[in-house]
């Protein structure tokens, strides 16, 4: 990039925004902020991004191009899904921000749309029909975003005040603690960190999206049996 000289205008490219913009993150992440970084104007931006929306998608797609699904062909639907999601979110955790981004709307560009083919190819190695399996690497996706999301806010909130969510969380215990309808029932619960928390959870979510719909198995009659099961509730 070339900086204003001689009152010039600075000459910018998009690769400038780009590498700008991942130097910020997607948590610091706005026309304003990189504008400042590059020493141009907003305006000069709006030339090459099509404002807050088009910077997102082209800063979160950059980042998402990093991300290579792997997939052991010895692995089942169900083992391959969490390897899936698992292999997601380590991606997103290294990537402060990005979640959010994921959180809003999967796939908004180009590199989530390769994921989302990467995908539908491993699920029809395994049986599945496109549109079956659009469902449901579409579903683990979603399940394994909000997952992560919430993981990302508790670690954002334990560096900017780790003393005042230990306590938050002490009194939390001590409230189930002497809360006599449930009894004794919080203390013999196992403690479990929270990655295998979420191996755990993401497991059985996964466990019953293949149940309800297995290889061969079209979406229509998956989407009934579910409709009907929450029927009246």
């Amino acid at each position: 990039m070339t900086r204003a000289v001689g009152g010039r205008p600075a000459k910018i490219a998009v690769e400038d925004i780009v590498r700008v913009g991942r130097e910020l993150g997607m948590r610091q992440l706005s026309v304003k902020a990189v504008a400042s970084g590059l020493g141009v104007s907003s305006t000069a931006l709006y030339r090459h991004v099509e404002g807050r929306w088009g910077l997102e998608r082209l800063i979160g797609e950059s980042i998402l191009a990093e991300l290579r699904l792997h997939d052991d062909p010895e692995h089942d639907a169900p083992r391959h899904l969490l390897s899936f999601a698992m292999q997601m979110r380590s991606f997103a955790l290294r990537h402060p921000g990005l979640v959010g981004y994921l959180q809003l709307l999967f796939p908004r560009g180009e590199s989530g749309q390769r994921l989302l083919a990467v995908e539908v190819e491993a699920l029809g190695r395994r049986g599945y029909a496109p549109d079956a399996a659009i469902a449901l690497s579409s579903s683990v996706a979603s399940l394994t975003i909000a997952m992560t999301a919430s993981e990302e806010n508790s670690a954002a909130a334990e560096v900017a005040d780790a003393g005042g969510l230990a306590r938050e969380r002490e009194a939390v215990v001590d409230r189930l603690a002497n809360d006599d309808r449930l009894g004794s029932a919080p203390s013999t619960l196992p403690q479990i960190e929270r990655p295998e928390y979420v191996r755990l959870l993401l497991t059985a979510s996964i466990k019953g999206l293949v149940e309800v719909c297995p290889p061969g198995r079209p979406v229509t009659e998956m989407i009934a049996e579910l409709a009907a099961a929450g029927a009246g509730v």
